[in-house]
């Protein structure tokens, strides 16, 4: 299913709808200020696996992250934030960084990496951002499968291509094609370990 929504003021009942197929285990494809995602909501563990499937990867090796409508998540599913850091992320949020981070209990176990971090997302975009407040806690995201390509930026395309491995595609208008910048924030100091298109 291929539904629209406006990207600068998303229609409250079509973000309802799709927090709704969130809820009942439901895979989808979104929009960031980066590329268009694949997203499931954190707590569907089948929904989870389907994301890992299609990408053919490993949840625990996989490069997933948490999709959070503001900091609000951040104490909650990120552990040993000290001060300095929580303040070098608010001033980057919201935008196009992945901050990685010591993941906390409340992160369902099929998430956690190998080294217990979880990366932490807060888009600058609305319709994201309406989606995961409605959600009430964040989704989870990844890329969509393969190699970045033109076609990837069209929602139509987008959703010709994954209708029957997907319960939703989102159309907000066409996409980027750079990704977000990763800064691990688990050292001494914060570090770009991938440099997308946010710029420190």
């Amino acid at each position: 299913m291929l539904i629209n929504i406006h990207p600068r003021d998303p229609q409250p009942r079509l973000i309802k709808q799709a927090a709704d197929v969130l809820r009942k285990g439901g895979v989808i494809i979104y929009p960031t200020d980066t590329v268009y995602g694949l997203g499931c909501d954190i707590f569907q563990q089948k929904a989870v696996e389907r994301i890992c499937r299609l990408k053919g990867i490993d949840p625990a090796k996989a490069n997933l992250s948490f999709i959070c409508s503001d900091l609000s998540d951040l104490s909650k599913y990120a552990r040993a934030i000290n001060t300095p850091q929580y303040r070098f992320i608010r001033q980057h949020i919201p935008g196009p960084f992945t901050f990685i981070l010591p993941a906390s209990r409340e992160v369902p176990k099929i998430l956690k990496s190998k080294k217990d971090t979880i990366g932490l997302r807060v888009p600058d975009h609305r319709i994201t951002h309406a989606i995961a407040a409605e959600l009430g806690h964040p989704l989870l995201s990844s890329s969509l499968p393969g190699d970045m390509v033109e076609e990837y930026t069209d929602p139509e395309q987008i959703h010709n291509k994954f209708e029957k491995l997907v319960d939703l595609v989102i159309d907000g208008g066409i996409g980027g094609m750079s990704y977000s910048t990763i800064v691990d924030m688990t050292g001494d100091e914060p570090e770009v370990t991938r440099q997308g298109i946010g710029q420190l």
